[in-house]
């Protein structure tokens, strides 16, 4: 049925576009505007007629703006069913307004609680009380009442009045769709910062996916999984702002596909975890080459070159803006390399021309500067039911590492030790990493035997084992790890510890001469 908009209720943080909105809907339609404290301050700055919310409810906001909408006088006006001659003679009775319309977006809580160092405080008087409640109102009487949470609501709105400003209820099904949507995205928004901020073992009974299709290009779903008889969209948390792959900006090339965003955020989960300049190179969601060095293009040609063979094809992640050097090594013609995405904080000018030249399909992404990692939590369905675990950031304290061989590491071991370890908790599990200096040199991954995964690092590595050192994500159950890297020519070793056997390895290392790290932290990455 069709329902006019004579009267409309306006609370919004984000006033963006708002005059205008309000204005076409006062010249053009006659609506009569009702808004609250700072909303009516700008529409009445604008030279619009605009009251008070305080003329309707007779009573002034109270407790710092806490409390101003959660009045009878509003929610009568909001709730009453305007084909139920009761209703109509009770809002008859008492004086009361019909509000046809409720424009209201939320306080930006979202935003606040993303924002580094934000105080409990802060988070707590971002949490709106009183909007969610109109909204919710307004969504519940949609036979009657029309409601817009989002800016990007207003041209749609005014796109869909007739010459005498009535809304039709399929269009108002739709705004009450979208509003309740919005509202349980707050919620579960709200909810996961108490969740986090009150500690782990203060869960709640059931979890709610938050996630919202936003990762706007052509369209929000992909041309198909990680099969092409698969449907996939991509979906991004509600009110992200740190640089991850999901608020990355693309720059150039086709379209990302579905195997594309995974690796595009493994790689940039490696990348992030060195402070000196760092390249990444990922293959089918596993690094096959990581290299850390003084210049970006270094650092791009000792991950390359770990593993040229099984860098054909993969995707490149920067932890520092790409310079012209770089973007040089990338496109050496010599190489003939094949590259189908490259992630970086930024792209020097010259840089970003160059590789638009380069390759056509090439997708280049910027996310801006990298700043610390990946926060909130770990989320993977199986069928039936949604695991939740917090990230794998923040456990090693190599501080506390122990030497567990006869031998300790030498400095320059150490370090290599120390690389290979933060590469190896990014790798499938049974994860094995051979590494020289700063440069990932063989990788043995996804294995069902550790001492496969070994013998497939060793070969990946060929003559550049010699003198590596080796990390492993989880213990040695047996000795037989230690002499297949002593007879690949191993010097050090990096691993948790914690096997029944623990001996049976020291033993081994120390027959070997080779020095062994205990961390006394595991890395599974399934």
């Amino acid at each position: 049925m069709l329902r006019p908009i004579r009267r409309a209720l306006l609370s919004v943080s984000d006033k963006t576009g708002l005059v205008d909105f309000a204005r076409e809907l006062v010249t053009k339609y006659g609506v009569e505007l009702i808004a609250t404290g700072g909303t009516r301050k700008a529409l009445a700055d604008a030279g619009l007629p605009v009251k008070d919310i305080a003329e309707l409810t007779k009573f002034p906001e109270m407790l710092d703006g806490r409390v101003k909408s959660l009045h009878p006088a509003i929610f009568a006006g909001l709730l009453a069913k305007r084909d139920k001659p009761e209703h109509m003679a009770t809002l008859a009775e008492h004086n009361l307004p019909e509000i046809d319309l409720v424009v209201c977006n939320l306080y930006p809580f979202e935003q606040t609680v993303a924002k580094p160092g934000v105080t409990e405080a802060e988070a707590i008087e971002n949490i709106d009380i009183g909007g969610p409640c109109m909204v919710r109102a307004a969504a519940k009487n949609f036979a009657s009442v029309a409601v817009v949470t989002s800016h990007d609501q207003y041209a749609e709105l005014l796109a869909n009045m007739s010459p005498e400003g009535e809304t039709g209820e399929g269009f108002r099904g739709h705004l009450a769709a979208a509003a309740f949507a919005r509202i349980a995205t707050y919620d579960r928004a709200i909810a996961d910062y108490f969740l986090m901020n009150v500690g782990w073992t203060e869960r709640p009974d059931r979890w709610d996916s938050a996630m919202q299709p936003v990762f706007a290009r052509s369209s929000i779903f992909m041309r198909y999984g990680e099969n092409p008889h698969q449907k996939a969209a991509f979906y991004t948390e509600p009110g992200i702002t740190r640089p991850c792959v999901a608020t990355a900006e693309q720059l150039h090339g086709k379209e990302l596909s579905y195997n594309n965003i995974l690796d595009l955020d493994s790689a940039l989960n490696l990348a992030r975890e060195f402070a000196g300049p760092a390249c990444v190179v990922v293959k089918h969601n596993n690094p096959c080459g990581a290299a850390v060095a003084d210049k970006l293009a270094d650092a791009f040609n000792a991950a390359w070159g770990g593993d040229p063979l099984s860098a054909f094809g993969g995707i490149i992640a920067f932890n520092k803006p790409v310079d012209a050097a770089t973007a040089s090594a990338i496109m050496d013609p010599r190489a003939k390399r094949f590259v189908e995405c490259v992630i970086a904080p930024d792209y020097e000018p010259h840089a970003l021309d160059a590789l638009k030249k380069w390759k056509e399909n090439v997708r280049l992404l910027k996310t801006g500067e990298l700043t610390g990692f990946p926060q909130g939590l770990d989320y993977r369905r199986v069928d039936g039911g949604l695991l939740v675990q917090t990230r794998d950031y923040g456990a090693d304290k190599p501080e506390e590492w122990k030497v567990a061989t006869k031998r300790k590491p030498t400095d320059e071991e150490f370090q290599a030790l120390h690389f290979a370890w933060f590469v190896c908790k990014h790798v499938k599990s049974n994860a094995i990493v051979l590494a020289k200096g700063s440069q990932v040199v063989g990788v043995g991954a996804g294995q069902m035997s550790r001492v496969v995964s070994v013998e497939i690092a060793v070969k990946k590595a060929g003559d550049k084992s010699k003198g590596s050192v080796l990390a492993s994500d989880a213990f040695f159950p047996f000795p037989d790890n230690v002499h297949a890297a002593a007879a690949a020519g191993v010097t050090a070793i990096i691993q948790p510890g914690g096997s029944v056997k623990d001996k049976d390895s020291i033993d081994a290392c120390d027959q070997h001469g080779i020095a062994m790290l205990f961390t006394g932290v595991r890395h599974f990455r399934h």
